[in-house]
């Protein structure tokens, strides 16, 4: 296909370009829901002449749906863009980046979908999108005895990137009966971006079970190990701990530490040892070392070692240097990327 492809490119740009607007304009649609001209314009920077002329076109194609309160893609557009997914990528030179990355860093998948979380809100929900297909894919895998979701355990890490994973779960065979876990306490997040509240949502949107962990993730390494004498908790993070799979999201390590409240001294060591990336409570350099990891009665790197299957999600420009950062101390399986932040990380790879 990628010969017929680069023809195509060559003695028809013009229909290419075509197909490329028209396929972005499908996809803001489908995550818009319902939306009205002026706003769907707005979103993808064309002007609304252009635009009318263009969801017309795709309106006499039978798919999408134009009344006076707005615009809706159908099923026949929805199952047009999931046909045209692996041609455009194609197009969008995503495929070979996808493979580029793969080989850099050794990764048994990686998934680039276009434009850049850090300024295009469509970009970020593409993610999750990509990133509820992998875990989908991940907890459907056959080599455990668990498999197909049948009381696999999944462990997720906060934020707002694996909030757009949960969103975008369904209760497919493959997750339905799985058992949701954070992978850490409370790291000073807001609620509904802490682990626990993902874990609970993507029970809920999987028909799935959960299991929270009721502890600060903030506390020194004697109240861990004073709280890992409870029954309960002990209880919850033996379960964590033997995750077969880890979704987390990679975040940059001064942000992060800013965000969770650290103290002034210890991020003054941050910068110090030259930490780029958190991710799961860790902080890595740009070679991606450990410099600092914070006390948790939850995920520790060694078990995120003998986990079957993790799954990183994470895009934008600005994460670039810190997702390689991650990537290169090794535990990762599946990378869930942007166009910017995968274009990016080859400075650091």
């Amino acid at each position: 296909m990628r010969a017929v492809l680069e023809i195509q490119k060559l003695l028809a740009p013009d229909i290419v370009e075509t197909l490329k607007k028209r396929y972005t304009i499908l996809r803001q649609i489908r995550y818009s829901g319902l939306v009205g001209r002026r706003t769907l314009a707005s979103a993808l920077h064309m002007t609304e002449r252009v635009l009318r002329a263009e969801t017309e076109f795709l309106k006499g194609q039978g798919l999408v749906e134009i009344d006076p309160s707005g615009m809706r893609i159908n099923d026949a557009g929805l199952k047009l863009l999931d046909e045209m997914e692996p041609m455009m990528k194609e197009w969008f030179g995503l495929t070979e980046l996808e493979d580029r990355i793969a080989a850099a860093f050794g990764l048994w998948q990686v998934v680039v979908v276009p434009g850049d979380c850090d300024t295009d809100l469509l970009a970020k929900r593409e993610l999750g999108r990509a990133g509820a297909a992998a875990l989908a894919k991940a907890a459907a895998a056959d080599s455990a005895p668990e498999a197909a979701g049948a009381g696999a355990v999944i462990a997720v890490t906060g934020g707002s990137t694996i909030v757009e994973v949960a969103q975008h779960l369904s209760a497919t065979p493959q997750l339905r009966g799985a058992l949701y876990v954070p992978a850490r306490g409370g790291l000073g997040e807001r609620v509904e971006l802490q682990a626990g509240t993902i874990a609970s949502a993507m029970a809920k949107k999987t028909g799935g079970e959960y299991r929270l962990m009721h502890v600060p993730d903030d506390v020194s390494e004697e109240a861990v190990q004073s709280l890992m004498g409870e029954p309960q908790i002990r209880e919850v993070a033996d379960i964590v701990r033997r995750a077969r799979i880890v979704v987390h999201g990679i975040g940059e390590a001064l942000v992060m530490a800013r965000r969770r409240r650290l103290d002034e001294g210890t991020i003054r060591k941050l910068q110090e040892d030259g930490a780029v990336a958190e991710a799961f409570g860790y902080y890595f350099n740009r070679d991606g070392l450990v410099v600092h990891k914070m006390p948790t009665v939850g995920l520790r790197l060694e078990d995120i070692e003998r986990t079957e299957t993790v799954i990183a999600v994470a895009g934008g420009a600005s994460k670039a240097q810190s997702i390689a950062a991650v990537l290169k101390n090794g535990h990762e399986d599946v990378l869930i990327t942007d166009e910017a932040a995968a274009q990016n990380m080859f400075k650091f790879s």
